[in-house]
């Protein structure tokens, strides 16, 4: 039962977040860039402004609901390619074994030594901040988790008795690996994509937080909050709301994947119970 609540409460509340990233142009009051107006600096939330207004007047619900898209756009895109590159790495080194399990076994442990953001914050420092720098530092710094799990999943599979026939009719190793192997490893990897994309939100945040992610003016939760750093205690609301969006979109991955977690393997729901 505990399932379906993390499955239910989680998928609502990330669907809510998409939609409200999609429907930001229908959604928002005004322009989140262009309509600045310093009449309007610092106004508390209210019926003009439903969130309030930073320090240049910019009305916060509208910053809020375009800053989705960027933060949705960075933590699917960039796990999408982390997935991509743990599960091709893994599933080969699992699947031929030898120099080449070692190889990437060896780069696996290199990348789960040092935290991914400090890889991310290097890379970063060489390319110019901006959202293709991004995808780029936070999409080749988080797969070492996907590749352990794949590596596993792929040196318990080879060993099966359907892997051993496709062998015989003569399948390729690629044919074998992408569809015998591949489809009996998805659910894991569907589950650590979901969690991972609440890692890369966050991972967005900090970078954007620290000037080297989404640089302002453009909408960015983590450039809103870096903005809000001097108005803490005379306008609390600039800060509060960028940071209640990534934490209900934090939450709401976090729910989903434990819930899809419980669905797609059965042993850890009976542990559960």
């Amino acid at each position: 039962m505990r399932f379906r609540v993390n499955l239910i409460v989680g998928g609502t509340l990330f669907v809510a977040v998409v939609a409200a990233g999609l429907l930001a142009p229908w959604l928002a009051h005004t322009d989140p860039v262009l309509d600045a107006n310093l009449m309007n600096a610092e106004e508390p939330p209210g019926a003009a402004f439903w969130l309030g207004t930073d320090g240049q007047g910019r009305d916060i619900y509208s910053r809020v609901l375009y800053g989705a898209r960027i933060s949705l756009t960075v933590g699917i895109v960039s796990q999408l390619i982390n997935t991509v590159i743990g599960t091709a790495l893994g599933l080969s080194a699992g699947y031929f074994g030898g120099w080449w399990d070692d190889l990437v076994s060896g780069l696996t442990n290199l990348m789960l030594a040092i935290p991914s953001l400090v890889f991310a914050l290097a890379i970063m420092a060489i390319l110019s901040p901006g959202l293709t720098s991004l995808l780029i530092a936070l999409g080749l710094t988080n797969w070492s988790f996907t590749c352990r799990l794949a590596r596993a999943s792929a040196l318990s599979l080879r060993s099966q008795g359907y892997v051993q026939a496709a062998k015989v009719l003569g399948y390729s190793d690629l044919r074998i690996m992408a569809t015998q192997m591949l489809p009996n490893m998805l659910g894991p990897i569907i589950v650590i994509g979901t969690l991972g994309m609440g890692g890369a939100v966050l991972a967005e945040a900090a970078l954007s937080f620290l000037g080297l992610g989404i640089r302002p003016p453009q909408p960015s939760w983590g450039s809103m909050l870096s903005d809000a750093r001097d108005q803490i205690t005379t306008a609390p609301w600039v800060s509060i709301f960028p940071g209640l969006a990534i934490f209900v979109t934090v939450l709401g991955l976090n729910l989903l994947g434990d819930g899809l977690r419980d669905i797609l393997d059965p042993q850890s729901r009976s542990r559960r119970a």
